[in-house]
């Protein structure tokens, strides 16, 4: 079977690594996740006390490695899976994933990952920028009171509390960041199609991307 590209795109919340990487297990191909590419160069950032505001700082990343294995992301081969999940990398990882620097690496980078495989990825610009020509392109939503809950039933499970109402704010003010920044901003790629997820269980949304990739692989 030829390889087959599934591009998710979609707002912080909206389920996308997680549907994504059930997808990929199910069909045994390969999922990455780039958001967590993107947090492991702002775990490197913070980690090493650069000004995250001077684009020119960033060029630690000719001289690291970063890969996504397994449903885990390595930095310089030293799996920073949990590192990268805190607070500090997810206020800050906006800002460093805006630089054209920056996305110009991680894209290409991106782009390599996904040769001669069959792919499921995710992000917020992988129809438009990293897979623009994708074998099928979803673009995930769900209203930002449901994607509060989700992350917030996240956060519990990592043990970490924090009232709702905060978390609903951290997503409206990451949602403003993520669509208005210059470079490669969050939008819908013209040809995706859009799932709102808000009533959906995550077997629900699977099961019917499942069923859009095996009738694009049928035509």
């Amino acid at each position: 079977m030829k390889q087959f590209h599934v591009a998710i795109d979609g707002p912080a919340g909206s389920g996308k690594s997680t549907i994504s990487g059930l997808i990929a297990k199910k069909l045994n191909w390969t999922h990455i996740d780039t958001g967590a590419m993107y947090r492991a160069v702002t775990l490197w950032a913070l980690n090493n006390k650069i000004d995250l505001n001077n684009e020119s700082e960033y060029r630690f990343l000719e001289k690291i490695n970063i890969s996504y294995e397994n449903d885990q992301i390595f930095l310089n081969g030293i799996n920073v899976s949990i590192d990268i999940r805190s607070e500090e990398v997810t206020n800050n990882v906006s800002l460093v994933s805006s630089f054209p620097y920056v996305r110009k690496k991680m894209v290409d980078l991106q782009k390599k990952a996904a040769e001669n495989i069959s792919v499921v990825m995710d992000g917020r610009d992988i129809g438009t920028v990293v897979l623009p020509n994708a074998d099928l392109k979803i673009f995930l939503t769900a209203n930002v009171e449901e994607r509060a809950k989700r992350r917030y039933a996240e956060n519990v499970q990592k043990g970490k509390v924090d009232h709702i109402d905060n978390v609903i704010n951290d997503i409206i003010v990451r949602d403003e960041k993520d669509s208005t920044r210059k470079e490669a901003p969050l939008k819908k790629a013209k040809d995706a199609f859009e799932l709102d997820t808000t009533y959906m269980t995550i077997d629900e949304v699977v099961n019917k991307i499942i069923l859009m990739i095996e009738k694009k692989e049928n035509l």
